[in-house]
């Protein structure tokens, strides 16, 4: 590939986890104060309720996939 034409080009034939990785690859960035704040959280059992929640309902098979997930389900 020689041109930015022929580069956007095979951008859109990516897959969208191809994307992804591209995307992290180009910008990569690091954790701010909220991602910390998050992590911090995690490590100490604030989600657990909720986790332990979201497993319920999967098991019970109450969950649904967003409008346009499709895309997501693939991986």
């Amino acid at each position: 590939m020689s041109t930015v034409a022929e580069i956007k080009a095979a951008i859109d034939r990516l897959s969208l986890q191809e994307r992804c990785e591209l995307e992290a690859m180009l910008h990569p960035f690091e954790d701010d104060d909220w991602d910390r704040q998050m992590k911090r959280d995690a490590a100490a059992g604030k989600f657990d309720k909720l986790h332990r929640e979201a497993e319920a309902e999967f098991k019970a098979g109450r969950l649904r996939d967003f409008p346009g997930q499709e895309e997501y389900n693939k991986f």
